[in-house]
């Protein structure tokens, strides 16, 4: 940690450059200092200016401001819009709001737009990578900070090793085939010992990527985007060209409620609830601040646009579903995919269709998230939460270049855990 005191007319200056990092011994002598400095640090707060100037300063070179707001928006939509959208809107239906699944996702959308707003305005006031670590440390203090912070890098982490095994489920079947591509190591104990070769391929390529330039990461994330959302509006045409609009109404079972609001008003808000989920994502977007060309313009528009356009998407998908079956008829576990599957009038090709759309649904989602993740971890060290080695921007790349390593590679040891989630935490590995 290096010891910095800064006061102003009211007090002394001591700046103490020394890292308590930089060997063993003076890492002990810090932490017999440990008390002290909890005490001294915890409830300090730290200010916008010194975020975007001195702090900032502890990464070396600057990051480059290449992108704009469609960059932004590529990247809310594609952190959002993952594979947890096509199990979320089945359980909601079936369990909580039938075909007013339609404005449970109205009122989620909302709710995350008004979430945005909050995340805008701190960006737009405070435009450095921290995201919400920063926008605790300057309100709430160091401490609050901090266990932000972990509790952040390790939400990012786990959560990218189970999206990563999750493309392996859905890529397999989406080409028809039964293996899950893991070997096995005998040494390590049972239910962490199968490593995902094609999930460990893939994180070491996105790690290379965002690694090499932010703007090319971008450039990936519009192709991957535009693609899935190619293939969420081939299911959505299905879903109005083949479904019947007394689904909207009637139930397959007689006997179970009926109408639009078979559950009545709180189904329709315990739905949105649940679908909320599916709108994690955008908050990574906010951690791309210093890197927008102009933050009072594309910010707003970036985070809020991607916001609304995910809104539209998700209740097209919902109202196509509940065309579909009726809502009591609908597979909580596999709602798409299942509904074309169950026939046998030459339909059931649509289910593989789904499964490579989502397929490039959850790279888009990895993808982001592998980009927040690195940039938290570099405030985090600029802050000397962590050693300052992770704040360091290559000055070749201008990305934080050994975060995005360290975390990377962090990925690939945990992929032999028995992660099958996707980042929304649905259990995805019964959709097909």
């Amino acid at each position: 940690m290096v010891q910095m005191e800064n006061h102003d007319s009211s007090s002394t200056t001591t700046t103490t450059t020394s890292s308590s990092f930089s060997s063993f011994k003076t890492y002990f002598h810090a932490l017999s200092h440990t008390p002290h400095r909890l005490a001294r640090r915890a409830c300090s707060v730290s200010t916008s200016f010194q975020e975007t100037s001195r702090v900032r300063a502890m990464s070396g070179t600057d990051m480059k401001r290449t992108l704009r707001w469609y960059d932004l928006v590529g990247f809310g939509v594609g952190g959002m819009v993952g594979a947890g959208v096509f199990v979320t809107t089945g359980t909601a239906s079936r369990r909580y709001a039938g075909p007013s699944v339609v404005l449970s996702y109205a009122i989620a959308g909302l709710c995350a737009l008004l979430s945005a707003f909050c995340y805008t305005e701190f960006a737009v006031d405070m435009p450095v990578a921290g995201g919400a670590f920063s926008y605790i440390r300057v309100t709430f203090g160091e401490f609050l900070a901090f266990l932000t912070g972990a509790n952040l890098i390790i939400d990012y982490v786990l959560s990218n090793a189970a999206v990563a095994r999750s493309f392996t489920t859905y890529f397999v079947t989406a080409i028809g085939v039964s293996t899950k591509l893991r070997i096995t190591v005998h040494f390590l104990p049972k239910g962490f010992n199968e490593i995902d070769i094609l999930a460990v391929a893939l994180v070491l390529i996105l790690t290379l990527v965002i690694c090499y330039s932010t703007r090319e990461s971008s450039l990936l994330n519009m192709v991957l985007t535009v693609l899935h959302i190619m293939f969420i509006l081939f299911v959505i045409l299905m879903g109005f060209w083949r479904g019947e609009w007394k689904n909207f109404s009637e139930p397959g079972n007689p006997k179970h409620p009926g109408g639009f609001f078979p559950f009545g008003a709180s189904g329709v808000f315990n739905g949105a609830a649940m679908v909320y989920l599916s709108y994690i994502g955008y908050d990574a977007v906010s951690t791309m601040a210093e890197e927008v060309r102009n933050p009072v313009r594309d910010i707003p528009v970036g985070v809020s646009g991607s916001v609304i356009l995910v809104t539209v998407l998700y209740c097209l998908m919902a109202a196509s579903m509940s065309l579909l079956l009726p809502y009591d008829m609908i597979d909580p576990e596999a709602p798409f995919s299942g509904a074309f599957r169950g026939g046998s009038d030459g339909w059931k090709w649509v289910s593989n269709v789904i499964g490579v759309g989502a397929s490039f649904g959850i790279l888009t989602s990895l993808l982001v998230a592998m980009l927040g993740q690195a940039r938290y971890m570099c405030v985090i060290g600029r802050s000397s939460v962590v050693p300052a080695w992770f704040a360091k921007v290559h000055p070749r790349t201008s990305t934080p270049v050994n975060a995005s390593a360290f975390l990377g590679e962090y990925g690939w040891i945990i992929l032999g855990g028995p992660w099958d989630c996707d980042r929304n935490g649905i259990w995805m590995t019964r959709e097909f």
